[in-house]
């Protein structure tokens, strides 16, 4: 009966661990046997200027965040040119929390750097460039993990779950973007 309790309790244990680490809440940062993973590339060709697009993006970390924004994005501190913010993404049944840094070198590259989350190191850009017809976006970036194996499996894992929410948010951004580009374009008469 023993030996059932106490396996009881080393399953309880490591559900309660791994829930802990993949709601963001834990960062193990051990430096021991740390592999780097890159992110992306996603790129994606939007109809609308780079500083619109720039704008967009920005605009909920510098400014105001709107209220859509609010379940998902919270901005602790705001500089010119730099923020801390949390961001909280669903992934399957948790809310997974993050805190990073964001830095906006107007109006070409916006860089992100994980501060805590569920791995111990992210570097991301969104890099921004006019081309005929709007804007070229390209992100990219990388994922590292500690413990080897058990690392990599793990940081295979959460990339999936991050490009993923990279790629739900470049889609509201374009969409976005684009709805604002054609509001201020001037209409053909036919």
């Amino acid at each position: 009966m023993r030996r059932i309790l106490l396996a009881g309790a080393a399953i309880a244990g490591a559900r309660g661990f791994y829930e802990l680490v993949a709601r963001g809440w834990l960062t193990l940062d051990l430096g021991i046997g740390r592999r780097t993973r890159p992110l992306g590339p996603i790129t994606r060709t939007i109809a609308a200027p780079p500083e619109l697009v720039f704008d967009v993006i920005a605009g909920p970390y510098l400014g105001r965040t709107p209220r859509a924004m609010q379940e998902t994005l919270r901005v602790w501190e705001r500089g010119d040119d730099m923020v801390l913010a949390e961001h909280r993404t669903t992934t399957g049944r948790l809310v997974t929390t993050t805190l990073e840094t964001v830095r906006f070198e107007r109006p070409n590259r916006i860089a992100f750097r994980l501060v805590r989350g569920p791995v111990p190191h992210v570097a991301e850009t969104f890099e921004l460039h006019a081309v005929p017809g709007g804007t070229s976006f390209a992100y990219s970036g990388e994922l590292g993990t500690d413990l080897w194996g058990l690392g990599r499996w793990w940081g295979d894992r959460v990339a999936a779950a991050w490009e993923d929410a990279v790629a739900r948010s470049l889609h509201s951004v374009q969409a976005e973007a684009e709805r604002r580009h054609g509001s201020t374009s001037p209409r053909r008469i036919a």
